[in-house]
């Protein structure tokens, strides 16, 4: 089998696509998997590394601002769509897999022309409009959250799945990934982070926590600031004169994800589908902070909270002080935040690559 997998801009689009591959690779090893990214996003640092080869095509998001960038991106998508019909010819996918990013738009197109069965994921349960739109062009569209399904037009087409999470953060423990991370096994660890570029107003209160954990007996913090942030966040810390002690690490990217969230006790983090489902599959209490634009991520941290396993802070009303007292409360009542951790595993997406993978089969 020959198949296409695409997703880009952010990890949240990258990693589910890489996980479906590697699950058509455990299913089949002759299966051959291409990916197909744009130059703009992070996939074209983070594919590489995994062995795939992969293609770039052109594409853009949608500007409405004016006339002009409208016909701009109308332009950048056909050039796109363009190459991604060259890249069908050379290629001879039986399969198109797109998991979000505005990249999906010229490759399903240019998939479902080619005579491929198309399919799409959804990852948060507020779909947005790149997906909607097309909706009409694949056999399938797999959902990350049941909510996402009234969003869309054709009920036959959708398929409640959950997200897609790499079959590596299945497997480990606390005791191996701090182990492996070199932490100690006592320490209550903190693990912020605002996904692979980062967050602002997370970074700014994470930072005011970073200095009461700095230097705290038994506790530990990991600061990932997202490269956009790193280096004004280590600029702050030496125009404050912090000396930062060696329980506080700052990271501005986590290759290996699935060691820190499995090695801690709390995450707080954006509430982008990727990172819920990876933090829920690893069962871990989480501090979940949605982002203002189109309040998507809100449903999503939403679906956990409800259920015990996150705390869901709106960053409207997210200051230093409240994320303060709430992590010391559960650093100081730990079965609090164990009792947490369990509520966020019986939300996680255990099952979703069987059903991904299973509906592909079936169509084919």
């Amino acid at each position: 089998m020959r198949v296409i997998v695409t997703g880009g801009g952010t990890g949240g689009h990258i990693y589910p696509a890489l996980a479906i591959a590697d699950k058509f690779k455990e299913m089949d090893p002759e299966t051959e998997i291409l990916y197909v990214g744009n130059e703009e996003g992070i996939e074209k640092d983070v594919v590489p590394k995994t062995g795939y080869p992969m293609e770039l095509v052109d594409a853009r998001w949608l500007d409405k601002s004016s006339p002009w960038q409208l016909i701009k991106t109308g332009a950048r998508v056909a050039k796109g769509v363009l190459e991604a019909n060259r890249v069908m010819r050379k290629f001879k996918p039986d399969v198109v897999i797109g998991t979000g990013g505005y990249v999906c738009f010229p490759v399903i197109i240019a998939g479902k022309r080619f005579g491929a069965k198309t399919f799409l994921h959804e990852q948060n349960a507020f779909p947005g409009l790149a997906n909607r739109t097309l909706e009409k062009y694949v056999n399938k569209v797999f959902l990350g959250f049941s909510d996402a399904a009234k969003y869309f037009k054709d009920p036959s087409k959708m398929v409640e799945a959950g997200n897609p999470v790499r079959k590596s953060f299945f497997s480990l423990n606390k005791t191996d990934a701090r182990k492996k991370l070199g932490f100690p096994q006592d320490d209550f660890i903190v693990f912020s982070f605002g996904g692979s570029l980062g967050a602002e107003k997370i970074n700014e209160v994470a930072f005011e926590l970073m200095q009461v954990v700095n230097g705290h007996e038994k506790m530990r913090m990991v600061f990932g600031t997202g490269k956009w942030y790193y280096d004004s966040i280590i600029k702050k810390a030496e125009e404050r004169g912090i000396v930062l002690k060696d329980n506080i690490l700052i990271k501005d990217y986590i290759d290996d994800m699935e060691n820190y969230l499995a090695a801690s006790d709390l995450i707080i983090s954006r509430a982008g589908a990727l990172s819920v489902a990876e933090t829920t599959v690893c069962g871990r209490a989480c501090i979940l902070i949605p982002n203002v634009t189109g309040n998507h991520q809100y449903y999503n941290a939403k679906a956990v909270a409800d259920r015990g396993g996150a705390i869901l802070i709106e960053e409207k009303d997210l200051t230093s002080e409240g994320l303060i007292k709430e992590v010391m409360h559960l650093k100081n009542n730990p079965e609090i935040a164990e009792k947490m951790g369990r509520a966020a595993r019986a939300c996680a997406p255990m099952k979703a690559l069987d059903i991904i993978y299973d509906e592909i089969q079936a169509a084919l």
